[in-house]
């Protein structure tokens, strides 16, 4: 019974511990100005302290770091994002859409030209596509580290040639850049990015260092993909109006697409919105394949080993055909052809 108690206690302590750590992180990323990042964590500790060293009880201590907690996190939730910001300016102009029955026309449809990952001039384009169109879904996963993180795009074919590239992205300021501990705080909006393949892929495969790029298509139905798509473009416009935090576990650039196809009233097969693999989402490529949601009918290993597209999207950076380009003699995608179907063409802004 001792030990239990023991063991009870520190782990009162060690929960203690957590949140007073959370609560400095909190007031160090969230509070704080610029250049003056530890002030309130440094006022805040020493505070702490001389109410732990001044209650006499473990019970009114243990109280006193919770209380501290809870009015660090009542704060911390009255943060509200905002779309009005200095954004970088690949990210500058927020997306939306007008839908009149069969068409719809995205706005702020984004086209960056690059000459270096950082050095680009981007064209925000009005881009009209029918719903009628759709052909299916592809599925693009970018690994830019480890095995288990990635970074998957969403790219809906319309007629033939033609397509819509969906990421779903953190929105950054001027002079910020992603960080894994500032993502799990309010330092990031999120903003659904519909592109050009030459923008968002050719960035990855092209002009980002060490990143992989592997495409995969679905055996997700026109239907499907048509109301899969319409869930995007909603969020998209509800974005617009109401921007969200980007947090990279509740929020983020898989969970959203989970939740967009939970959305749908139909999952894939055999995925879930809250399976473990959507936070290792590096692992979402084998859990697709294994559900039978990926054509091409190789072993995983075999499918995705001839699904990595570097080498041609390298090869092919300049050609206006790029789309095509990364698709062919590609496993589950022999059914394309140069043809029938074409979207209307994007006009400028």
């Amino acid at each position: 019974m001792r030990a239990l108690r023991l063991s009870g206690i520190a782990a009162v302590w060690l929960l203690s511990a957590c949140l007073t750590t959370w609560a400095m992180a909190a007031l160090y990323f969230d509070f704080s100005r610029a250049g003056r990042e530890w002030l309130l964590p440094a006022l805040y500790l020493p505070v702490l302290t001389l109410f732990l060293n001044i209650l006499k009880t473990r019970a009114l201590k243990i109280c006193a770091c919770l209380t501290g907690f809870l009015i660090v996190l009542a704060c911390w939730l009255s943060l509200k994002p905002s779309n009005d910001h200095n954004w970088q300016s690949n990210l500058s102009q927020t997306p939306w859409a007008e839908i009149s029955g069969d068409l719809v026309t995205i706005h702020n449809f984004r086209h960056c030209y690059y000459r270096e990952e950082a050095q680009f001039t981007c064209d925000w384009l009005t881009k009209e596509v029918f719903l009628s169109h759709i052909r299916g879904v592809d599925f693009f996963v970018d690994y830019w580290g480890s095995p288990w993180i990635a970074h998957p795009i969403l790219s809906f074919q319309f007629g033939d040639n033609d397509y819509v590239a969906a990421s779903i992205e953190a929105r950054y300021q001027t002079g910020q850049g992603y960080s894994p501990i500032r993502s799990f705080f309010r330092q990031f909006t999120v903003i659904y990015v519909l592109a050009s393949e030459r923008d968002v892929i050719r960035l990855r495969t092209n002009y980002r260092s060490g990143e992989k790029v592997y495409l995969f298509h679905t055996t997700a139905s026109p239907q499907w993909s048509r109301n899969l798509f319409l869930q995007y473009l909603h969020q998209a416009n509800r974005l617009r109006d109401e921007p969200r935090w980007f947090n990279a576990i509740t929020n983020n650039c898989t969970t959203g697409i989970f939740a967009n196809m939970a959305a749908t009233g139909r999952m894939l097969a055999g995925t879930s919105r809250y399976s473990w693999w959507v936070l290792l989402n590096g692992r979402v490529p084998d859990m697709l394949y294994r559900g039978g949601n990926f054509a091409g009918d190789l072993p995983f290993p075999e499918l995705k080993a001839q699904a990595y597209i570097n080498p041609v999207a390298n090869t092919s950076s300049d050609a206006p055909n790029f789309s095509q380009q990364i698709r062919k003699n590609r496993a589950g995608f022999e059914f394309l052809h140069s043809g029938d179907i074409a979207s209307p063409p994007a006009r400028q802004e």
